[in-house]
């Protein structure tokens, strides 16, 4: 068995459901011509390895025909379409959902057919039909919406008819779809609503709406809204070039978004058939119901669809093995990867943690800000941070008390930014060396290094992390104000910091909502829009060009220093491990997957706006799975002590926060066992 063949390296492993949207070529009223394109659509997305496929409103006739819709010739020459199309597609993966006018009882419906391997599982009527403006459909249709726990029948075979009924793939768990048709999802109360509520991880939305100005960003907002509301993903599929332009025009839009990100969209006015493909991560949708009470207890609330609702089930034919992963991964989940958005994002946050701040110096009453400044990252845009707020408050920025503090391991390069920041900021500024306290204390308790020894372990960095603590402390009862910690959230989520009287402590941790990654982009909106002068960017610039290092180390022989990242892992990996740890449960494994699509390949996929290139990193596997292993070992069994004694602070990031009052509470003496089983089990090395 070759490595590709490991069982890992199948994304329906992880939950994923490859769908797509499909635009066919279209004839108005000719059936036959539409079977065809049908058909053909279902073939080139059985060659993309797809599972669902989501066609046009009335597809196999076409939408606008009017009158013809009442016509028996062209009725009967649908229901066979629909009978040739499963036959011609037995054996294909995909499900197809495709639209077609059926006859029950003396009434036409408009109605959306489930289509599997030579079968069709069932067919669900239109709830709601436009009757207003250039829509007439109440002219030919009949509504759907009591239409439940009935039959309808289709060649030989009677199939479920009605609006409560759902799919479900009984070898595929997550794999569950519903459907509504076009105006449903334009209704107050969208029928797909309930489809959601009974368990349908995908909804379904087989439309033919004309194109008119503005329309195709309003149902981007429905299609958003929906999925975000019903936490599902949602597939809509527009009617496109071949329709009547009688009176109409079409462009033929596909969309599909998951819990509010839109994941895939077509090239709308496309003269020839597309297929708009992406995957759907069901195991992400579920987990997140699971965490969203709301969702339940709306559930209850509409009395238990899942209990009435028919889930006709069926094995789905899927490809196995690697088939790739068509889904855009974000390297960096905390940050986005549009301009625009990047100076929103920065915009929000930036101005979240400010505005904490300022509550907290108005709630105080506090005379002064008392703040360690490394010259590092953290302490840099804690100290913008105070700025602003004091800005914004009315008080002189000397208000601030910065204090740099030497070391055994500081450097000249850190220690110079240290005070080009603290000058340019025009805050109050000192410092203290701490190396003769430190002797002191390393003397007092009997370390090595005290009797010249080398010796650099935990006790050594320690003292010197404790007593900077110590110092602001007592500084802030000095000066009746209180001590901004400057800690992270990656520094947190690892316990990469000192507890009690070290950098884990603060009277207000104004960071703690803010992972590493992000931090580096806040920086750079702030030089990039101008917050500080000219002199503040000159410094900003030397910040963010400085190697990540606690230095509480001296250099070695040969310059090295002490480097954060070479000891618990690059911080754009643990990032990344956090968000989908931390934010949606997920499995490492899973987890481990993502990590190696997002990450295997420098050149592929889409990087934030005004990345260095020179700091583009690629990681193979081995070394997602060796830096994930340490991080799942930090982060369940090690850190937790330290999260459920920190200071208060702001969340910032829909991402999560790890205070012990709000999105996070873990006991702290767990064990990483099952996570590390789960990962060395099913990720290969």
């Amino acid at each position: 068995m070759s490595d590709q063949d490991h069982a890992f390296f199948d994304m329906h492993r992880h939950g994923f459901v490859r769908i797509a949207t499909a635009t066919p070529a279209v004839r108005t009223a000719d059936v036959a011509f539409n079977r065809d394109a049908i058909i053909a659509e279902a073939k080139k997305a059985h060659a993309q390895h797809c599972d669902l496929v989501v066609y046009p409103e009335l597809c196999v006739t076409g939408y606008a025909i009017d009158d013809l819709h009442l016509q028996g010739a062209m009725l009967d020459a649908a229901e066979a379409a629909i009978v040739a199309i499963a036959e011609a597609t037995a054996g294909l993966s995909p499900v197809l959902v495709i639209g077609a006018p059926l006859r029950r009882n003396g009434k036409v419906y408009n109605c959306a057919l489930a289509v599997a391997n030579g079968r069709v599982l069932g067919a669900i009527p239109k709830s709601f039909l436009p009757n207003y403006r250039e829509f007439y459909e109440k002219r030919w249709f009949a509504h759907g919406r009591n239409c439940q726990g009935l039959d309808i029948r289709i060649g030989e075979d009677s199939v479920p008819f009605g609006t409560d009924v759902i799919f479900a793939a009984d070898n595929l768990p997550g794999f569950t779809f519903g459907v509504e048709i076009c105006e449903d999802f334009w209704s107050p109360n969208p029928p797909g609503t309930l489809a959601a509520l009974a368990g349908a991880t995908i909804l379904c939305n087989l439309s033919a709406s004309p194109i008119t100005i503005g329309r195709a960003d309003d149902r981007r907002l429905h299609c958003r809204s929906s999925s975000a509301r019903s936490i599902c993903a949602y597939a809509y599929s527009a009617s496109g070039h071949g329709e009547s332009t009688t009176d109409l025009a079409w462009d033929g839009q596909g969309v599909i978004y998951e819990l509010g990100e839109l994941m895939a969209e077509s090239v709308r006015f496309e003269l020839e058939p597309e297929l708009c493909v992406t995957d759907i991560d069901t195991q992400r949708i579920l987990n997140e119901r699971m965490r969203n009470q709301t969702f339940s207890d709306a559930a209850e609330h509409e009395g238990r669809p899942e209990d009435w609702y028919r889930r006709i089930a069926f094995t789905h034919a899927h490809a196995g093995g690697n088939i790739g992963l068509q889904r855009p991964v974000r390297r960096f989940p905390f940050v986005p990867n549009r301009l625009n958005a990047l100076d929103e994002d920065c915009y929000e946050a930036f101005n979240i943690q400010v505005d904490a701040l300022m509550r907290r110096i108005t709630a105080t009453g506090a005379k002064s800000l008392v703040i360690g400044i490394s010259g590092g990252l953290d302490s840099t845009h804690a100290l913008l941070v105070a700025c602003k707020a004091c800005d914004r408050l009315g008080l002189p920025r000397t208000t601030i008390r910065g204090y740099t503090m030497p070391g055994f391991g500081t450097s000249d390069g850190t220690k110079s930014n240290a005070w080009m920041l603290m000058e340019a900021t025009g805050i109050t500024a000192e410092e203290i060396d701490i190396v003769p306290a430190a002797r002191r204390m390393l003397e007092d308790i009997g370390h090595p290094f005290a009797d010249g020894e080398p010796v650099y372990d935990t006790t050594f960095e320690n003292v010197q992390a404790g007593l900077r603590t110590d110092y602001l402390f007592r500084l802030a009862g000095q000066h009746s104000g209180f001590v901004i910690g400057t800690g992270d959230l990656s520094e947190l989520a690892l316990g990469w910091c000192t507890y009690g009287v070290g950098d884990q402590m603060s009277h207000y941790g104004v960071n703690s909502g803010v992972p590493k990654t992000l931090i580096q982009y806040l920086l750079r909106w702030a030089e990039r829009t101008d917050q500080f002068d000219p002199g503040v960017d000159k410094a900003l610039e030397d910040v963010l060009n400085t190697e990540i290092s606690p230095e509480l180390v001296p250099a070695g022989e040969d310059g090295s220093i002490q480097s954060t990242e070479s000891m618990i892992g690059p911080y754009e990996l643990n990032d990344f491990f956090l968000h989908h740890i931390l934010r949606y449960g997920q499995l490492p494994s899973k987890v481990a997957f993502l990590a190696w699509h997002a990450w295997k390949d420098a050149d592929a996929g889409s990087w934030p706006a005004d990345f260095p290139d020179g700091r583009k990193n690629a990681y193979d596997l081995p070394t997602i799975r060796k830096w994930l292993e340490k991080f799942l070992w930090r982060f369940f069994q090690f850190s937790q002590f330290k999260r459920s004694a920190m200071p208060n602070g702001p969340k910032v990031s829909g991402g999560g926060a790890l205070s012990p009052r709000g999105d996070w509470r873990a006991p702290s003496d767990a064990v990483a066992d099952v996570w590390l089983d789960e990962l060395r089990n099913e990720v290969p090395e």
